[in-house]
């Protein structure tokens, strides 16, 4: 069922590349007129040598915002950790941002990802800075966050907007969030890419999700940045939402933690595309999704690389989505994540396998 739909997708996808009325009548005017040309995202992709890294969060935070406000903002971790990605290659993090953080102090927001820019460049990092996500917990409130749940994977990790993603009035000051964040780094060669939303959808959203996901790919056409747009792709039964995503964006990027063989599948029919692709969350091992088995095909085929995880923190993704561990112990086997908080590798064979595909 899940490859069907992922083919109706992809025929979906080929039939907006026709020329004149075709077109116009299959896509959405105004936000898909936008979409860079194929040839235009091939040219940027061609750019950059292959993309490998990981999504980041200092080891510090339990989630977005207290990555980002200014009580808990911990460039010292960042710089370090930072540091152990650069030394096996990785040059691309995947970062995600909050709304509240920005609601709360635009000025200072904007000044943290100014420094954490400058201390990702310094590690010759780019950035694929993520807006919204419909994952996990939907009541995030500023101030102290909340500690972690003993041996629970991501207890604290936060949508964006979350419940507030039914409420009118909140609609305005997101679009003046994303516009001024866009705005402001629109021409910022440290940012590899814009991921507008992560799995729209989930916590049983579905197509609850699917005016805010047009909203924003809106809002970023007006400003029209420098960097791509995208937003992954992640659950093969979400046609009306997938179908969006990948006629609106300019790179295909998507998320699979499934075994190589159904992976590579996914990976063959998003090639169809003729565009770029970034498979920008992988890697859980107890799923049989390991940097062994699955990122030297990704190199291969010369899509992008973002394992979930590189340094054991609060956010507790050691342990896997579904078996929680109430003593708080190790894992025989890590879920996510590459290194402890010291820099030791869980794996030195895995971070050998990186170093060794990056070259390194």
């Amino acid at each position: 069922m899940r490859i069907r739909n992922l083919l109706i997708i992809i025929a979906l996808v080929l039939l907006s590349h026709l020329p004149s009325n075709a077109q116009s009548r299959l896509t959405a005017q105004n936000i898909k007129s936008k979409v860079w040309s194929a040839e235009k995202a091939n040219a940027w992709y061609a750019r950059h040598k292959w993309i490998n890294g990981a999504n980041f969060i200092p080891s510090t935070a339990i989630n977005q915002l207290e990555m980002w406000q200014a009580d808990t903002f911990d460039p010292a971790t960042i710089d370090r950790e930072l540091g152990f990605a650069e030394g096996i290659g990785f040059n691309t993090m995947r970062v995600f941002l909050h709304s509240i953080a920005w609601k709360e102090d635009p000025t200072g927001f904007k000044q943290r990802i100014s420094r954490y820019l400058a201390i990702a460049d310094k590690h010759h990092i780019q950035t694929i800075f993520v807006f919204f996500d419909d994952c996990w917990n939907p009541n995030a409130k500023p101030g102290k966050q909340p500690e972690p749940k003993t041996g629970i994977h991501n207890s604290g990790w936060l949508q964006d907007p979350g419940n507030r993603i039914t409420d009118v009035a909140e609609m305005g000051m997101l679009k003046k969030y994303v516009t001024d964040v866009l705005t402001s780094f629109k021409h910022d060669q440290r940012i590899l890419l814009w991921d507008l939303f992560n799995e729209p959808g989930n916590s049983a959203k579905n197509d609850g999700s699917y005016k805010l996901l047009a909203n924003i790919f809106s809002w970023g056409r007006t400003v029209n940045p420098d960097q791509p747009l995208s937003a992954g792709m992640w659950d093969w039964n979400l046609e009306r939402l997938n179908t969006f995503q990948l006629t609106s964006s300019d790179v295909i990027t998507y998320h699979d933690y499934e075994a190589p063989e159904l992976h590579n599948r996914v990976v063959q029919l998003l090639k169809a595309s003729g565009r770029p692709v970034i498979c920008t969350e992988y890697m859980a091992r107890l799923r049989n999704s390991t940097f062994e088995n699955t990122t030297p095909t990704l190199k291969k085929e010369n899509v992008g690389a973002i394992n979930w995880g590189l340094v054991s923190g609060k956010t507790n993704t050691i342990y896997a989505w579904d078996t929680p561990m109430p003593n708080g112990g190790e894992p025989n086997v890590w879920f996510h994540d590459v290194f402890r908080k010291d820099g030791t590798p869980y794996k030195p064979d895995e971070v050998n396998l990186i170093k060794q595909l990056n070259n390194k």
